[in-house]
């Protein structure tokens, strides 16, 4: 098996992730150098400690280095799009966190900068690749269910993000709804032509000053005339809420969530189970490892990308349409 090189763009939490599924579970792949430009002590003592060869606060040094062959991009989102620019114009094939960009245009020029370079691209949209889900789009390929009729989201954060953390990120619809914008056209099959969304600042009125929303409530249509809806929260005080159901003609289809265990104690104060997994490292770990083999397979066998530039360009398109639709109140086309 030929070595696939590689050199990852960003040493934070998510790097970290996909360093560790990399050198544990993907076979013939190396990671030969990280840069970031806030790199520590602490970064040093880490990349030493999985045997990265370099480290460096140039990401040029990466992009541009002969040897390496695939780049992840797990750096801030602003960055994103001119890095898989440069990392395409330099030959190499790319992962690239989501989203690419935050604007529609710069998307898909920077998409076209891949094809003419003739390189690979997958976006990072692990949640494709959950058990869970899986389970529930292979039972609507297979008619299970017959045709989708209702697609029905449930996604709460534990916690809030800080504050601060907002304007970088686009605002919950670009940085976290926009997971359940993908996986909603992951489990119809089908594209969202309209939505129409309620929100308000119900967590944290610091979230409301920095001029975004921590509670919506999203409906959408799908081409296929299916109706789907997507809940989310920043705030579920008892953890990670990410259930998913498809009801169909024929039958329904839902995932709850993981626990730490299936135990159930009941007594006679009551029955009792596990709260579910607290955050997205724990809940999705596995879904990240299995994204990134199919990544390195796609590297090497060609084919069609796990997750492509449709994936890239659709759930932002979705975004800006919901945000519109807060904005207006009304209900809004997608582009």
């Amino acid at each position: 098996m030929k070595e696939i090189v590689v050199g990852i763009l960003g040493a934070g939490r998510i790097a970290r992730v996909h360093t560790e599924s990399i050198t544990t579970g993907i076979p013939g792949a190396r990671i030969k150098s990280v840069a970031d430009p806030f790199a520590t002590e602490e970064t040093e003592k880490w990349a030493e400690e999985k045997g990265i060869e370099i480290l460096t606060k140039d990401p040029s040094v990466v992009i541009n280095d002969p040897e390496i062959e695939a780049i992840l991009i797990c750096s801030s989102t602003s960055t994103h799009a001119q890095f898989t620019r440069e990392a395409a114009l330099a030959g190499k094939h790319i992962f690239c966190e989501k989203p690419l960009d935050l604007d529609v245009e710069r998307i898909r020029e920077t998409m076209k900068i891949v094809e003419e370079a003739g390189v690979k691209f997958q976006i990072g949209f692990n949640r494709r690749f959950d058990h869970n889900f899986m389970a529930l789009r292979q039972a609507v390929e297979e008619g299970k269910i017959g045709e989708p009729h209702i697609i029905r989201i449930t996604s709460r954060d534990p916690e809030p993000p800080n504050p601060q953390y907002i304007a970088g990120s686009g605002g919950i619809f670009m940085d976290m709804t926009i997971h359940d914008f993908d996986m909603i056209r992951y489990l119809s099959g089908s594209e969202v032509e309209e939505v129409y969304c309620k929100a308000a600042v119900l967590v944290d009125p610091a979230i409301g000053e920095a001029g975004d929303v921590d509670t919506a409530v999203i409906t959408l249509t799908m081409a296929n005339g299916a109706l789907g809806i997507i809940e989310n929260s920043r705030k579920a005080a008892y953890g990670y809420d990410q259930r998913a159901e498809v009801f169909g003609s024929k039958g329904a289809i839902k995932s709850s969530n993981d626990s730490t265990s299936t135990a159930v104690l009941s007594t006679v104060d009551g029955v009792v189970s596990e709260k579910p997994l607290f955050f997205f490292l724990e809940r999705y770990l596995a879904s990240f490892t299995h994204e990134m083999k199919l990544f390195f397979n796609y590297i090497r066998e060609g084919g069609k990308s796990p997750a492509g530039p449709d994936c890239a360009l659709k759930p932002v398109q979705i975004a800006l349409a919901v945000k519109e639709s807060v904005r207006t109140g009304l209900p809004v086309k997608v582009e």
